[in-house]
This record gives C-alpha cells, sequence and structure tokens, in this order.
C-alpha cells in the first residue's frame, strides 16, 4: 500500500522532532558532565571512596565545577580519582586546596567537595594532584549513633529510677521534697541568708565608702596623707619628744631639791625649819621699816633746811624738765 503525501510529512515531521529531541538530550547531558566546554584534568588521591561512581559531581564552594572522570584503584590503600574541571574554574583553586568526599543530600550520590586552601597559594595547574581528606563514613556515624541510644537507653533506665525513688521520699532528694519540716527549716535558713547577704552588701557599700574618703583631705586620714602637714607632725614630735627629755631633767633636779628639803638640808629647810631665825629675820624687817620711816621724816627735814633747799629745788626743776621732754 502506497502512503500518500500526508503521511510521508508527519513521518518525517517525526523523525525530525524525535531527531531534535534526540540531540537536546544528549546536549543538556553532556553539558551536566562537562563534555562540550572546555575543561582539565585534576586528580587527587583517597583511601577510600565511598560509593564513589564516574560521572558525579565535582563542587568547588558548593559549586559544580566538573565530574568525575575516573577512579583508578593504585593499591589496597591508594585510589586515584581523575576529575574533570572547568578550565574558567581553575585559577581560584590553590594548590593547597582539599578533596573530601561527600554526599549529595542525605541519601544522594557520592560528590567530591574540594574545599578552598587558606593563603595566598599558587593556582592549580592542569593535571596537578591536591591534597585529600577521609571524611566520617555513614556506617561509622550509625554505628557512633548506635552507641549512643545504648547510653541513652541506660541513662533514661538511670534516669526513671531515680525519679521514683524522689516521689517515694527516698534518699536525700526525696527526703527534703517530701519532709515539710525539712523544707521548712531551709526556707527560713534561706530567708536568713538573704537578710545577712543584704547586710554584707550594705557593709560592703560602707566599707567602700569608707576607704574612698580615705583620700579627701577634709578628714582626719587625708589630712595626715598631706606631704606638708605630716612634715609639721613629726616637727611637733620631735620637739615634744626634746621638750619631755627637758621636762625629765627638771623633775629629776626638782625631786633631788625636795629631798634635800626633807633630809634637811638647804637654805630653804632652814630657813622653813628654824623658827628663831624666822624671829630674827621678821625683827630686822620692822627695824628696816622702822628705819626707813626716820629716814623719811630727816629727808623732809633736809628739804626745808635752807642749805639744802636750794638743792632739792633745782633738782626738781631738773626732773620737771626731763619730763617736758
Amino acid at each position: 500500500m502506497e502512503k500518500t503525501t500526508s503521511q510521508k510529512i508527519r513521518l518525517g515531521l517525526f523523525v525530525i522532532i524525535g531527531l531534535l529531541v534526540f540531540i537536546l538530550a544528549v546536549y543538556f547531558i553532556g553539558d551536566k558532565q562537562k563534555m562540550f566546554g572546555k575543561t582539565n584534568h585534576l586528580e587527587t588521591i583517597f583511601d577510600n571512596v565511598n560509593g564513589l561512581q564516574i560521572g558525579n559531581n565535582v563542587r568547588y564552594s558548593g559549586i559544580n565545577v566538573g565530574t568525575v572522570r575516573g577512579i583508578e584503584m593504585i593499591n589496597d590503600s591508594t585510589i586515584k580519582v581523575d576529575m574533570l574541571i572547568d578550565k574558567a574554574i581553575f585559577f581560584h583553586i590553590r594548590k593547597n586546596a582539599i578533596a573530601t568526599i561527600g554526599s549529595d543530600g542525605l541519601v544522594g550520590n557520592m560528590i567530591i567537595n574540594i574545599i578552598p586552601g587558606k593563603g595566598m597559594e599558587a593556582s592549580v595547574k592542569p593535571g596537578d594532584a591536591i591534597q585529600s581528606k577521609s571524611r566520617i563514613r555513614t556506617d561509622d556515624m550509625l554505628n557512633t549513633l548506635g552507641l549512643t541510644n545504648k547510653n541513652a537507653a541506660l541513662l533514661t533506665a538511670d534516669l526513671l529510677k531515680i525519679t521514683k525513688d524522689i516521689t517515694q521520699g527516698k534518699g536525700t532528694v526525696g527526703l527534703l521534697i517530701r519532709d515539710s519540716i525539712l523544707a521548712n527549716d531551709l526556707k527560713e535558713t534561706m530567708h536568713y541568708l538573704k537578710i545577712t547577704g543584704k547586710g554584707t552588701s550594705e557593709s560592703v557599700n560602707r566599707l567602700n565608702k569608707l576607704i574612698a574618703s580615705l583620700d579627701n583631705k577634709d578628714n582626719v586620714i587625708g589630712v595626715l596623707k598631706d606631704t606638708a602637714v605630716a612634715n609639721n607632725i613629726k616637727t611637733i614630735v620631735r620637739n615634744l619628744d626634746e621638750s619631755s627629755t627637758k621636762i625629765d631633767n627638771v623633775i629629776t633636779n626638782l625631786n633631788s631639791t625636795i629631798v634635800n628639803i626633807k633630809e634637811g638640808k638647804g637654805a630653804i629647810n632652814y630657813l622653813s625649819n628654824d623658827p628663831n631665825l624666822v624671829q630674827k629675820i621678821d625683827s630686822t624687817m620692822k627695824n628696816v621699816n622702822e628705819a626707813s620711816f626716820r629716814l623719811n621724816e630727816n629727808m623732809e627735814a633736809l628739804k626745808h633746811n635752807f642749805l639744802f633747799r636750794g638743792y632739792f629745788k633745782k633738782q626738781e626743776k631738773a626732773k620737771l624738765k626731763e619730763q617736758q621732754k
């Protein structure tokens, strides 16, 4: 049966569309695998690739920059991984960058993460090998989680036992919770501790104020700390010390004098203890007074005598002239 023209046209369109879809699929897949861009090779060595496969992504600082091109077993603990990296990214990758194997999500494909190196190392060149770092594998993490869960179960069982004892009033904590008298005592103790703490705080504040006031020159301590005042006080103390020494000498001499008086030695004791001498002195003083009175009378008589009258007038005029000056 010969096909019509319209059928031939539809068949041609179907073939053309299918061919275009195939080309687009190859292009997108190849572009994702860095097959059509400008790329260079970069190598690294692992002791365990943890399920890494050819075609897995390579990321640098979280950006897809290439794919895994080859995985070669060198020996039982050395596996060389060849990576195909975008040529434009090579300038940013330093020689001290570190390659690690991770997963794309929690259960995703394995990928290689290149961690940027620190400092200003030179950029890698095509064919260079960078350092690698083995990360903790999933099975190791699961083993750790299993051990953690086992310990958590033991801790939970012990915690349940402790809480049960506490609710039944066993142990110190249970006694503290169940004993109302002890609880009241603790409450009262805490009340007094609070009061004591408040008083201590106030005392410390007062002590701080007192210490701060020591530098104030308006009080006694502040005055004593002044250098000039301190020197004056030192001088006064030194003078007081010298005066004390002199007073001590005077008292010593006075005691000696008193002892002599008590023992009947010296003129004072003789004058104070001899009544005859006192009477003689008293009569002598009376005679002196009488002699003085009589001498005054004689002097008055001489003033009125014509032989001495001129002399006394001359004395009075000289005395008056001296007073006027």
